[in-house]
């Protein structure tokens, strides 16, 4: 097999930064290590419905791509296995789930088999097709069709595990020889009661983003909240077409995480690395084929990563911080402030739904963090004042690839300190801001001279160095004393929500070796 040249084409190198190019190089090197694999079609691809999600199981992407465009309608579908599960709530994750997988190429018929046993999957659901068309550029990449599959689950009953498989015209998940690829998955109780669910940003495709997934496992969470730069598809992430992107990416990402996804809902939003130019609306036509999310009343054609849902006695806020971002103004308003008004009024109709004793939000670019993209000054303009009005209980961002947490922050100085096992009440304090960008890709760092303080390793600091981006596009300079927690190391967030007398979150850190860095309590009015 011919080695492929992972430099970097001549044509793409002068529109980069140095900056760019070593990033470049670094991930299409991580990208050999760990994807190329001979037998491109029949070993990977083919048969990617085995349910092990490993990144060594796949083949060269691109390679595919080549392989089995010439194939197209040439194979049977019984040859064609689906693969790269992933599961989403609907609007009310009581009763609607739904269900998005890939196929190698375009099937006939495709639908789910689904039903309360796993030996009676009578029930069967049509799938829509979502092909997606990336178009070559010379000396860079060569053009790809890409096939996702979408069944939209509703008059699901609440509390229930179900047992589903996925298939098309020749392919029967039901028949015995498919029998393994059946997943199952739960709705959400009728009533709040105590759940689990998992969070962190900035994810990609790698040996550290499999094995978080593995940890994250062990805490059988409800669903896992996503806060942005998925994939790494586009790395350079400044939503222009000159940035470096290879589409194929985003099948290895699939199927690396399809040993959680398959069974626990993987809830999106965008960040930086998620524009995707090539694809209209906005750069989003990407993630739309992709993705199947909650109808939250702003428009999910045009917004795949803005959307809301409630699940027991907590409500969840999902937002696409590029609209505004000072940092990477790519996409810099172009919702002309529809999405900020949308949040107000979400905001209002969950603080005024009694049955929702706490409200999380979640987006990529950091209100308050110290590391190396800082703090970003436009989502503090847009949002914060938000946050405060309505009384959010904690915000979870990615974007910086470490773990930092502030004390709880009111009117952008600390509200009341949040030492490590504390609890904070956000009616008195304000809010308490996650950094949560460990999730698997490269990590950073803090600024020089400021130490690491995680539980068993605190390093007690008044005040950081640091700084803002402002609309000028310029950092500007600022010392902070909210830095509460720093981990530079992979990990992501699990946090227990508990109803009745004295609802509280329990908000955990946990580190890949399933070593607990932080802890806190929120409660209200307490």
């Amino acid at each position: 097999m011919e080695t492929p040249d992972f430099g970097i084409p001549p044509r793409l190198a002068r529109r980069m930064s140095m900056a760019e190019q070593h990033e470049y190089l670094r991930t299409r090197l991580s990208r050999r290590r760990t994807l190329v694999t001979a037998g491109a079609v029949a070993g990977g691809l083919l048969t990617g419905c085995s349910g092990g999600g490993s990144p060594n199981a796949t083949a060269s992407a691109s390679a595919s791509a080549s392989a089995t465009a010439s194939s197209r309608g040439k194979v049977h579908g019984s040859v064609l296995a689906p693969f790269g599960r992933h599961l989403a709530f609907g609007a009310d994750p009581k009763t609607q789930m739904r269900i998005s997988w890939q196929v190698p190429l375009a099937v006939r018929r495709p639908y789910v088999r689904i039903g309360t046993r796993p030996e009676d999957l009578s029930r069967r659901i049509g799938a829509e097709v979502r092909d997606l068309h990336t178009p070559g550029m010379a000396g860079v990449r060569s053009a790809l069709d890409q096939y996702y599959l979408h069944a939209a689950l509703d008059g699901l009953r609440p509390g229930t595990t179900y047992y589903y498989g996925v298939g098309h015209e020749g392919f029967d998940p039901a028949s015995p020889e498919r029998r393994k690829t059946i997943g199952t998955f739960r709705t959400a109780p009728a009533s709040p009661e105590r759940f689990v669910f998992t969070a962190f940003g900035d994810q990609g495709v790698s040996k550290a983003a499999a094995a978080n997934d593995h940890v994250l496992l062990r805490q059988d969470p409800a669903f896992h909240l996503h806060a942005g730069d998925i994939c790494y598809a586009d790395v350079n992430g400044r939503g222009e077409k000159s940035d470096g992107y290879d589409p194929a990416f985003w099948d290895l990402f699939l199927k690396q995480n399809e040993l959680v996804t398959k069974s626990v809902p993987w809830m999106v939003t965008t960040g930086n690395h998620d524009m995707e130019a090539w694809y209209s609306p906005d750069g989003y036509g990407g993630q739309l084929a992709r993705w199947s999310l909650p109808d939250s009343g702003f428009d999910p054609r045009k917004a795949p990563g803005v959307y809301a849902f409630t699940y027991g006695n907590v409500g969840f806020v999902a937002l696409d911080a590029n609209d505004v971002s000072y940092e990477i103004p790519a996409n810099f308003g172009y919702t002309d402030g529809k999405q900020t008004a949308w949040l107000d009024r979400k905001l209002g109709e969950l603080r005024a739904d009694t049955s929702v004793d706490f409200v999380v939000v979640f987006f990529h670019h950091c209100a308050y963090s110290t590391s190396s993209h800082a703090s970003d000054g436009g989502v503090r303009d847009a949002w914060l004042p938000l946050f405060a009005k309505h009384q959010v209980d904690l915000v979870i961002n990615g974007h910086n690839h470490v773990y930092e947490r502030t004390d709880a922050i009111r009117g952008g100085q600390v509200g009341g300190p949040v030492p490590i096992g504390a609890s904070t009440d956000p009616t008195r304090d304000g809010t308490v801001y996650v950094t949560a960008g460990g999730g698997g890709k490269d990590l950073y760092g803090f600024p020089t001279g400021v130490k690491e303080s995680y539980e068993g390793h605190v390093s007690e600091r008044e005040s950081v160095e640091t700084f803002q981006w402002t609309k000028s596009k310029q950092s500007e300079e600022e010392i902070v004393e909210w830095s509460r927690v720093r981990y530079r190391g992979f990990s992501f967030l699990s946090v227990e929500a508990e109803s009745g007398a004295r609802p509280r979150l329990t908000v955990s850190a946990l580190a890949q070796s399933g070593e607990r860095i932080d802890h806190f309590e929120v409660r209200r009015g307490g």
